[in-house]
């Protein structure tokens, strides 16, 4: 970008002051191998803990993810019994970690930024550590909100002992009830869970954070989780594509691409120069500068 298109009127450039940035497949590509074995995890864990048939389990797990945001929402939701983090344990407890490797570019780009970035994400807390830390970006944000920010356990009497699962016949069968013709006209079980897409969800993360919508950019490589938060008034970036969809502001092949894809947040950078300048009494230099 040219330098004098840092200088559009103060209407025409959208005044940002927060990055929120989601976690996984986003701070780090989908080919990192991290979201397939979290998959495989997941279902190993509906079969091996909660006893669901393994012929049923792909079906299943891609209904619940559908409906409810994460697999683990809607597993509660439906009736299962279970402690979190004996789930987060064992479903993030085996990922392949090593693939992500430190990322100093990244680094260095989410340093030069001058707003506020947190994470938001679904998944808990000891695994958005793990995964900053290997990337090399646990200090380039001013917090996270996580599973256990906006949940809280359920009650130790109601969780069953990890070798137990609930008898079928006591799960509401939700691939029988997406086979019958008239789905749409009955409700879903409601899920204890607060995640995204749930707008309820991304209000209370704002809340919790202090966070204008209006002049927020909100990174996430999930096209739901966009819509939902377009629908809040953020302003969105669809990570992992070129191709701007519905609901999305912006969109970028890689999170490295932010400053090409998003020129506007060159106007922050280049009017702190400039006010540098200014307060030590010297002339700023036009020069040519890309974003």
């Amino acid at each position: 970008m040219e330098y004098d298109k840092c200088y559009r009127s103060k209407a025409q450039i959208p005044n940002f002051d927060c990055l929120l940035f989601d976690l996984d497949d986003t701070l780090y590509p989908l080919s990192s191998g991290l979201a397939t074995a979290c998959k495989n995890n997941i279902h190993a864990y509906m079969a091996e803990k909660l006893g669901v048939e393994n012929s049923k389990i792909p079906e299943l797990s891609n209904l619940l993810y559908k409906n409810y945001g994460t697999t683990m929402a809607g597993l509660r939701a439906i009736g299962y019994d279970f402690d979190y983090d004996e789930y987060h344990r064992f479903v993030h407890g085996r990922l392949p970690y090593d693939n992500l490797k430190p990322d100093p570019i990244l680094r260095n780009l989410l340093l030069s930024l001058p707003y506020r970035k947190l994470i938001f994400t679904n998944a808990d807390r000891d695994h958005t550590a793990k995964v900053l830390n290997k990337l090399g970006l646990e200090d380039c944000f001013e917090g996270i909100i996580c599973f256990e920010t906006l949940n809280t356990p359920p009650q130790k009497s109601s969780v069953l002992d990890e070798k137990e699962h609930i008898p079928s016949s006591e799960v509401f069968d939700i691939i029988a009830h997406f086979s019958q013709p008239n789905y749409p006209l009955m409700e879903l079980p409601i899920t204890p869970i607060v995640c995204k897409p749930s707008e309820a969800a991304i209000e209370w993360a704002l809340k919790i954070a202090n966070i204008d919508p209006q002049t927020t950019l909100f990174f996430e490589d999930s096209l739901r989780n966009i819509q939902a938060g377009k629908r809040l008034g953020l302003q969105t970036v669809l990570v992992g594509t070129s191709h701007r969809s519905k609901g999305a502001d912006y969109a970028i092949e890689s999170i490295h691409n932010i400053k090409e894809a998003i020129p506007e947040l060159c106007e922050v950078e280049m009017k702190s120069e400039l006010n540098y300048s200014a307060n030590n009494n010297s002339v700023a230099v036009e020069t040519s500068v890309t974003a």
